[in-house]
C-alpha cells in the first residue's frame, strides 16, 4: 500500500466520488462505506489511519458508529472527522462528544479537509 489508508463513510455517491478523488490525488487509499453497519464490518477487516465519518447515515448513525469505535480497544486511536450538514443544528458539538476528534459542515473546500485530514496522518 503506498498512501495512507483513509475509510470514507458517506450515504451519497456524489459526496463519495469528491473524496475519492480528492484523497486519490493526493496519494492517499480509499475504503468506502454507504452506512453505518458497513463502516463497522470494514473496521473489522483492516485498520484505517483516519476516518471520514458523515453523520447522519442509514441503518447505524455516524455518531454511534463513533461511539462504538471509541468503546473498542482496537479502533480508539483511529482519528474520526465527523462531515456534517448540520452543524448549525449542533451536530459540530453532538459529534465532539460522541469522541469525533473534528468535524467539518459541508459543503466544505476540499483544501480545508486535506489540510484537516493532513493535520492528523500526514501527507
Amino acid at each position: 500500500m503506498s498512501g495512507k489508508l483513509v475509510l470514507h463513510v458517506e450515504d451519497n455517491e456524489y459526496n463519495r466520488k469528491i473524496i475519492r478523488d480528492l484523497l486519490s490525488k493526493n496519494s492517499y487509499e480509499i475504503v468506502e462505506a454507504h452506512n453505518g453497519e458497513d463502516a463497522l464490518d470494514a473496521l473489522a477487516r483492516q485498520r484505517p489511519d483516519l476516518i471520514l465519518m458523515d453523520v447522519q447515515l442509514p441503518k447505524l448513525s455516524g455518531l454511534e458508529v463513533t461511539r462504538r469505535i471509541r468503546a473498542d480497544p482496537l479502533l480508539a486511536q483511529i482519528p474520526v472527522i465527523a462531515i456534517t450538514s448540520f452543524a448549525l443544528s449542533g451536530d459540530d458539538r453532538l459529534a465532539i462528544e460522541a469522541g469525533c476528534n473534528a468535524y467539518i459542515a459541508k459543503p466544505f473546500r476540499p483544501r480545508d479537509l486535506l489540510e484537516m485530514i493532513r493535520r492528523f496522518i500526514g501527507p
